[in-house]
């Protein structure tokens, strides 16, 4: 299933994608489930496919506004330097643990919003990730057991205000308007394998970042047994994977610009696209 979050005639909204636009859930299951984060909670992907099945769109895409999958979740947690070659390219040391650092949900941006960039930056830069969206709350999660706690994946792109980021990692990733994430969550039994996936930026139509899941230096198993070690973990919350590398902006001195578009693109997921607009 693939599964968005909208907005329709000012209100908050979900639904499953199907071949001309969207099953409004929310028409369906509002009662039971007031979001997509509360359906996910109650662990009901099997009901929301129930509840579909057969059904035509009801809204087209051009009708409604997307949000990002989850707009709000309790927890972003992003790893850095999770890929060789970016590790490489900005003169670091390959770490032995995952590097965690945390996001403000105020930072999303939705599929087709604009990603803001900073009065404050003249160094602002993209990285590419594939993304999880956790499926139920847990703690110390095995690592044997880890991808079984995983409702689904998805795109985002961990914009870095590298200007900022050169002294706290706290304050350059997180600027409000920053990391788009979307454009939908592909539930986990449409992926399998996430360690197989291709992963692609393109800055104005040009590849700027490519890259294989296959790469990551922790992967997704890793990841959560790690950071579940001291976090409850919950449902709807996202956790990044890490750059891909091969020519961020850092790589090359190529920062974006207002006007850029951006577009992410993850096998079996879709392209996550956003257009770069300068604070006012």
């Amino acid at each position: 299933m693939r599964l968005v979050s909208f907005r329709h005639a000012g209100a908050a909204k979900f639904g499953l994608v199907v071949e001309g636009g969207i099953v409004d859930l929310s028409a369906r299951l509002s009662s039971r489930w007031p979001s997509l984060r509360a359906a996910i909670a109650a662990k009901a992907l099997g009901e929301l496919a129930a509840a579909a099945k057969g059904a035509s769109a009801d809204l087209k895409f051009e009708d409604v506004e997307l949000d990002p999958v989850v707009p709000d979740p309790e927890k972003i947690l992003c790893i850095g330097l999770n890929y060789a070659s970016h590790v490489g390219e900005v003169g670091r040391q390959l770490p032995t643990v995952p590097s965690v650092f945390s996001r403000l949900h105020n930072t999303l941006v939705p599929h087709g919003g604009d990603i803001v960039r900073p009065r404050a930056s003249i160094d602002f830069d993209f990285e590419g990730e594939l993304a999880i969206v956790i499926g139920e709350r847990c703690r110390h999660v095995p690592r044997a057991s880890a991808l079984s706690v995983i409702a689904g994946y998805t795109c985002f792109v961990d914009g870095s205000v590298r200007d900022y980021q050169k002294f706290s990692v706290t304050s350059g990733k997180n600027f409000p308007g920053t990391g788009p994430l979307g454009p939908w969550i592909v539930t986990a039994d449409e992926i399998g394998d996430p360690q197989t996936l291709k992963v692609e930026v393109r800055v104005n139509g040009e590849p700027r970042a490519t890259g294989d899941t296959r790469a990551m230096l922790f992967p997704f198993e890793e990841i959560l047994a790690y950071a579940s070690q001291d976090e409850t973990v919950h449902a709807g919350e996202v956790f990044g994977s890490g750059t891909v590398g091969n020519c961020c902006g850092l790589e090359i001195g190529r920062f974006l610009e207002s006007g850029d578009t951006v577009e992410l693109s993850v096998d079996r997921i879709g392209v996550l696209k956003n257009t770069v607009l300068r604070q006012a």
